[in-house]
């Protein structure tokens, strides 16, 4: 089999159009190629008068040698995406999977693949109880701190785009493991083909509950309701030995992986307590801005707005500004909704969500400046939190003292002035929102640095600083603060038998790379064994 890539074609062509740059591009005759697979089509727009789809094909042919023997670069053999788990080492006991996102989900997923039969401990609710706890804060503005949209079956994840998309490194092929096994759940078969697949919050419900059901049925354990609030570490050497729940009850286990997520804050000062290796890292802090789509479509895709080929238009900008911070957006939605996702009560925090029809009537992305520990309050290493908490307090002031979010148009903001009435953009946060001045929610530094970037990025998308955008604030869960690092073999660098592992210990940052690293974190166990 061979791999050919960059082949590019209109968006109006039809099978047959592809079937011939094939076989061109191979210079062979007909008969010679045997049959072909689409691996990846992605949208070539860099020209919006004239915008293509570019291919990469997997080739069946006749005679392999003498089409490599050309040496085209554009023509490899195809390579081996199937998953290979490492040899599994025995343990004396159950490893326990702390977190239930996607990062332990696939943790989990691989240990009962291995015949480990883990144990899944999650803080929260299964994910359909979850969802109507969400959905409680939304229309009525009731926060359950134990379940909403950090917390519970599924993850932070769950009530995003369902972005499906990274740009980490990944040589053993893992992703392509995640997107596998979420067609094996649900999801639609063309995630595995299209360059920037999504699925969406409705679809991502019902993939979460077939992947336990599978976990379950290959000997896992699902434990709701169950929050560890302490570890059971043994000394010289040290090493975690078990985990202690909030109910008081205790599990052995000698393999214990944290995937937490990155707003589990009271987790993060238990291990710190606990004397477990935590570092303060770099996050960012912003707004979310909220355009027409129909107007992202227009700048993106130009006369191509609206093709249903295209689906609706995404963007991903960077701005450095003079006072030394980068400001970029972060978690584009198209089509999409800004919603609640606070965890604690009297804070206010957004973020972005689109369903798998991105057909909402607006487009939001974080707009958000990156910060580092120079800029935390003190020396303490979850100082990160401590400003992250100060910034969602201001916010609820700011929006009422209560959960609807403070909001201003662009133009205002640009101005130096509250807002007092909307344009043609309306907000799509519920439960509700509050115009006024959003300067007093976050640093003057950030603020200084947003008002210079929204000019630039109209530089790139035209009237992206129209005056009656919509900014909603704030935006300060983009990443845990912190990381536990780990070593080489993927153990807490003081703790032997823990395992620190996706966004929460600082090394995933979305769906498909939480993902990821769930199944990093499960071969480090099996690697580990007694």
């Amino acid at each position: 089999m061979l791999r050919l890539t960059e082949i590019l074609l209109p968006l109006d062509h039809d099978d047959a159009a592809l079937r011939e740059a094939v076989r061109v591009r191979l210079d062979i005759t007909p008969e010679a190629l045997r049959g072909f697979s689409v691996f990846r089509r992605a949208i070539d727009a860099r020209r919006r008068a004239a915008i293509k789809l570019t291919y990469t094909i997997d080739a069946d042919v006749a005679d392999e040698a003498v089409i490599l023997a050309q040496n085209d670069p554009h023509i490899r053999p195809t390579p081996d995406t199937t998953y290979k788990p490492p040899p599994t080492h025995p343990t004396k006991s159950r490893p326990i999977v702390i977190g239930t996102g996607p990062c332990g989900i696939f943790a989990g997923l691989i240990l009962a693949q291995a015949g480990l039969r883990p144990i899944i401990l999650e803080r929260g609710k299964l994910v359909r109880e979850r969802t109507k706890d969400t959905w409680g804060l939304w229309r009525r503005g009731i926060l359950n701190p134990e379940s909403n949209v950090q917390f519970g079956e599924g993850g932070a994840g769950t009530f995003s785009d369902g972005k499906l998309y990274s740009q980490i490194s990944d040589p053993n092929h893992f992703g392509r493991k995640v997107l596998t096994e979420f067609v094996a759940a649900g999801a639609p078969d063309e995630i595995l083909t299209v360059a920037h697949p999504h699925i969406g919050t409705f679809r991502l419900v019902g993939m979460v509950e077939t992947m336990r059901a599978t976990i379950e049925r290959l000997g896992g354990e699902y434990r709701f309701g169950a929050k560890v609030t302490g570890l059971i570490i043994e000394q010289n050497p040290r090493r975690a030995r078990g985990v202690v729940l909030a109910t008081g009850e205790t599990i052995d286990s000698d393999h214990i992986i944290l995937a937490i997520g990155h707003s589990a804050r009271d987790s993060f000062a238990m291990l710190r307590d606990a004397g477990v290796y935590i570092e303060a890292k770099p996050f960012s802090i912003g707004f979310r801005i909220e355009h027409p789509q129909s107007m992202i479509d227009r700048a993106r895709y130009g006369s191509f707005a609206g093709n249903e080929i295209l689906g609706a238009a995404d963007y991903k900008l960077v701005h450095h500004a003079k006072n030394g911070r980068s400001v970029y957006s972060f978690c584009m939605c198209p089509g999409g909704t800004v919603v609640a996702a606070t965890s604690e009560p009297g804070r206010v925090v957004t973020n972005g969500m689109s369903q798998y029809s991105r057909n909402e009537r607006n487009a939001n992305a974080g707009i958000v400046v990156g910060i580092t520990p120079d800029d935390f309050p003190d020396g303490d290493v979850l100082a990160g939190i401590t400003l992250q908490r100060d910034l969602e307090s201001r916010a609820f002031i700011a929006g009422g003292s209560s959960y609807n979010a403070p909001v201003q148009l662009v133009g205002d903001f640009l101005a130096d002035r509250a807002s007092t009435s909307f344009g043609e953009v309306v907000p799509s946060y519920t439960p509700g929102v509050h115009l006024t001045d959003l300067a007093p929610c976050l640093p003057d530094y950030a603020i200084e640095a947003i008002r210079e970037a929204l000019p630039a990025f109209a530089r790139k998308i035209a009237d992206f600083d129209r005056a009656d955008a919509v900014l909603t604030g704030v935006e300060t869960r983009t990443s845990a603060p912190i990381r536990i690092t780990r070593g080489h073999d993927g153990q807490s660098l003081n703790t032997r038998g823990l395992f620190p592992a996706g966004e929460g210990a600082g090394y995933a940052g979305g769906i498909l790379s939480a993902g990821v690293d769930g199944i990093r974190a499960a071969e480090a166990v099996l690697r580990a064994g007694v």
